[in-house]
């Protein structure tokens, strides 16, 4: 039985929004003003038949939309599109009824993700290899990307058949791609260790098909060339399923923004540090002490430090920051901060960094909930925000990342 509804806005998730006498329900792949009769279950709705289109839908740019659930809005024009990633921003700060100025979207381009993350599973007909259907464990078989950079998708083909080669049984298993200045960076979780024959097998593949890394469940399988990312100036060898920013451009951005608002400091901390994406450009400049909790991020950042030459000092220190922030104390002997955190933001952080004087804080974050949570912390505490830029770094989707600027006077 079908139900027809009028789709009254787009949700934060990225559903078109039906408000019914029932209550809300989420519709994907529909645009505000849409009619559409959909299949209901509950709050959720499945897209049978679109009886009136917006004037603002386009055609998709990839084959595999609606069917595979890695892009929820390639059929939005673009400026209602990028209104909608920045009001993700702007909804998120004015609930907490914070005082800024949002600025406009950073824009992503197609073919820009260095990054993928394949589901696989072996079937009766094949190996499937390919991204989950929209709220589904099912898996479609993909061989096209609009979003990922050609340097992994140009390889499908040949990553479908190392997948083929390391599916054991029927159980799925995810194999995460990261394009490298080395070449592909490639690691397989839940497909478990290959027997010794096997590893000869996978040896003399990734020979052949010149990848750079191959590991599973974290144990390095072969690797012909270390995998390097550049931050700035200097290499680092990525380790294996290491956190990297989503594109190079956004990176880039994003690094850009934090070093001009911190021109003028002379000794910073990079919390959250990760591998150094914001450590080494800062590292030109000033002095930095970065802290990360992660052992093996930590210490590719600490052997790329001590391998390159040109930069000012660097410390490293490895530190929970969610169970053991950086005391107010501690922050006494720094001029800037820059804060990275994941999704959960950086509440216990943000609350020490409110207490202290640093004069300039750059908060970057993927999620504009927790962000808007941490900015609230760190106005109560007397800073104020210079800038806000929303930066769409995640194509097509209902993520968006975001950099805050504040300042506080001593």
């Amino acid at each position: 039985m079908t139900t027809r509804v009028t789709i009254d806005t787009m949700g934060a998730g990225g559903d078109g929004v039906a408000m019914t006498s029932e209550g809300q329900v989420f519709v994907p792949f529909t645009l505000p003003g849409e009619v559409a009769n959909i299949a209901r279950e509950k709050s959720r709705g499945t897209l049978m038949a679109l009886i009136e289109a917006s004037p603002e839908r386009i055609d998709p740019a990839c084959r595999h939309f609606e069917a595979c659930g890695g892009c929820a809005l390639q059929h939005w024009q673009e400026n209602s599109y990028g209104d909608w990633k920045r009001g993700l921003v702007a909804d998120a700060l004015a609930g907490r009824r914070l005082n800024f100025t949002l600025e406009p979207l950073v824009p992503c381009a197609p073919h820009t993700r260095r990054r993928a993350v394949f589901a696989v599973r072996r079937t009766e007909q094949g190996v499937l290899f390919g991204f989950h259907r929209h709220q589904s464990h099912e898996i479609i078989d993909i061989h096209e990307c609009v979003v990922t950079v050609p340097a992994i998708v140009e390889r499908l083909a040949d990553l479908r058949q190392l997948a083929a080669l390391l599916a054991q049984g029927t159980k799925p298993f995810k194999l995460t791609v990261t394009a490298t200045a080395s070449g592909l960076d490639i690691a397989a979780v839940g497909c478990g260790l290959p027997e010794t024959a096997k590893r000869r097998t996978l040896t003399t593949f990734m020979l052949e098909k010149s990848f750079a890394r191959l590991t599973c469940e974290g144990e390095i399988i072969i690797e012909p060339r270390k995998p390097l990312i550049h931050f700035g100036k200097v290499a680092v060898q990525a380790p294996p399923g290491g956190f990297l920013q989503a594109t190079a451009e956004a990176e880039e951005a994003m690094s850009a923004l934090v070093m001009g608002h911190l021109a003028k400091t002379k000794r910073a901390a990079d919390l959250f540090c990760g591998t150094g994406t914001f450590t080494f450009r800062m590292a030109e400049k000033m002095a930095v002490h970065a802290v990360e909790t992660d052992a093996a991020a930590l210490a590719a950042l600490d052997h790329a430090a001590r391998n390159t030459q040109g930069l000012k000092p660097i410390t490293t220190e490895r530190r929970d920051l969610f169970r053991r922030p950086l005391m107010m104390k501690e922050l006494a002997r720094f001029d800037g901060v820059v804060f990275d955190p994941p999704r959960a933001g950086a509440e216990a952080q943000a609350k020490e960094i409110a207490k202290s004087n640093v004069a300039k804080v750059a908060a970057i974050s993927c999620s504009p909930v927790t962000l808007a949570r941490d900015l609230a912390i760190l106005t109560d505490g007397g800073y104020r925000i210079d800038r806000v830029i929303p930066i769409d770094q995640f194509l097509w989707s209902s993520h968006v990342e975001a950099v805050a600027l504040l300042s506080k006077g001593r």
